[in-house]
């Protein structure tokens, strides 16, 4: 399977959001748009021809969103999209999957595996983490520019407990550290949900669009956090 191609477009930047049966959808795609996307709900690898950014939203149970993602080739689009350096952000369980396993209940399940990890149980008192939260971003982060201490919103059980390498923010919740977002090249990533994030959330959409369009006029990522 191969990448549509990209076109050559000017601002708003076009996004596809997946949809393989699992995420916010309406919520995620209403945000993008009011952070002056033109969005795109993407049931097939087809529909995202022409985007210049795609969106992997999730919520549930890891080894579901797998399966989703795979009936729908969505694994192979998003190797393949990274590997074209084309910008991309995940959104919880669509954070998790990019890693190479999720543990839950014990059963080990792969993930798309275009990062190192593993996604398991937090070792927390109190689950799920539920609500709101502060986060920790890396020195030069591009999704956090221009936000200070604001709380983001956390729906979630499970998470990357260890991750070594640039573009890493981290939480915590009960005395267990985890990361809560990461830029990592054309891919930023948060375990939160910023479309639930409030004007905190708007703005990091908004940071992320114009990294899309900046990715858009160059054809590929840079800026990657340190």
């Amino acid at each position: 399977m191969s990448v549509p191609p990209r076109t050559a477009t000017a601002p708003p930047p076009r996004v596809a959001v997946l949809d393989y049966g699992s995420g916010n959808l309406h919520s995620v795609c209403r945000a993008l748009g009011a952070a002056g996307a033109k969005v795109v709900l993407a049931t097939t690898t087809a529909m995202t021809a022409g985007c210049d950014a795609l969106v992997v939203p999730g919520v549930g149970a890891f080894a579901a969103c797998m399966a989703g993602l795979r009936d729908v080739h969505g694994d192979e689009l998003i190797r393949e999209w990274l590997a074209a350096g084309r910008a991309m952000l995940g959104i919880c369980v669509g954070h998790q999957v990019m890693f190479e396993q999720g543990v839950e209940h014990g059963v080990a399940v792969a993930g798309v595996g275009v990062l190192p990890g593993v996604v398991e149980r937090l070792q927390a008192e109190r689950l799920p983490h539920m609500g709101w939260n502060t986060v920790a971003p890396p020195v030069g982060t591009r999704m956090f520019a221009g936000l200070n201490g604001e709380r983001c919103y956390f729906v979630h059980s499970y998470a990357l407990r260890t991750l070594d390498g640039p573009g890493v923010t981290w939480a915590e919740h009960g005395g267990d550290r985890f990361v809560a977002a990461l830029e990592r090249g054309p891919l930023w990533s948060t375990q939160f949900h910023p479309e639930k994030s409030g004007a905190a959330g708007a703005r990091l959409l908004a940071n992320w669009l114009a990294f899309v369009s900046e990715c858009a006029v160059t054809g590929s990522a840079y800026g990657e956090a340190t």
